[in-house]
């Protein structure tokens, strides 16, 4: 069955007439996928799904995303960039010919679950980007992640034993009971904005929006790139939380809830 593929005109200048045309006929495309944006389930035969190609300094990677998430296009980073972000994407690996390279912003990856702390399970939600995070005008391959969320007020967690701080001025946007957003204060006191927005509201467990309206608050983990992975059960996230802070590279904080 055709495919229901969008396939740009700078992505088919890359991948060539050829693949882009076996891809539209159903060849090389899969059926599911995992977004490479919203990180969930896909079907390309059921929905309109973009081709995104990222490109890095010898090699690229083609992968796929909901045509709401993304526009098919070309997203052009660094060669350790590409080999994190491959990690979180499903696709296939082509040989392209070296060419300037401009770094491209990582996607934040979301993730949300029950984490067990002093014997009561608190809502949380586990942020990790696909690539370095960079400070902005600084210069090199170095992830500046954790230190600039450190210095937002995000406290370095070592063990998971007890429930981060507050940190005031930011939020956890639910409503309707899906996750729309993690919110963060405005310039000179102004109205917060969003420092992570979901393309599409995320689906929570009923536990996991039970616990967040008993506590009405949500504790916020993030780590560097390849230091958490998708875990597809509870306690295998708790046991990469637990590893990744063990090695210095959590941090943590309490937001207050936003909605219901």
């Amino acid at each position: 069955m055709p495919r229901m593929l969008d396939v740009s005109d700078e992505v088919r200048a890359e991948i060539g007439d050829e693949e882009a045309d076996r891809l539209l006929a159903g060849e090389n495309a899969p059926g599911s996928y995992d977004c490479t944006s919203c990180r969930t389930p896909g079907d390309s035969e059921q929905e309109r799904t973009s081709t995104v190609l990222f490109i890095g300094d010898e090699t690229a990677v083609l992968a796929f995303a909901h045509a709401t998430c993304l526009p098919s296009q070309v997203v052009q980073v660094t060669e350790e960039q590409l080999r994190g972000a491959v990690k979180s994407i499903t696709g296939d690996t082509v040989d392209l010919e070296p060419d300037k390279i401009v770094p491209e912003q990582a996607v934040l990856g979301v993730t949300s679950g029950l984490v067990l702390i002093a014997g009561e399970l608190h809502p949380a939600l586990v942020v990790e980007p696909t690539g370095p995070i960079v400070r902005p005008g600084a210069v090199g391959a170095g992830d500046d992640f954790l230190p600039l969320l450190i210095e937002q007020g995000f406290m370095p967690a070592t063990e998971l034993a007890e429930v981060p701080p507050v940190l005031h001025g930011w939020s956890v946007l639910l409503a309707m009971g899906q996750l729309h957003a993690v919110l963060q204060p405005g310039s000179s006191g102004g109205q917060p904005v969003a420092w992570w927005q979901a393309h599409q509201p995320l689906q929570v467990t009923d536990g996991w929006r039970a616990a967040a309206n008993k506590h009405q608050q949500v504790l916020m983990f993030a780590a560097p790139v390849g230091s958490i992975g998708r875990q597809p059960r509870e306690d295998l996230l708790r046991e990469a939380l637990d590893k990744a802070a063990a090695n210095g590279k959590l941090v943590a904080a309490a937001l207050p809830l936003a909605g219901t």
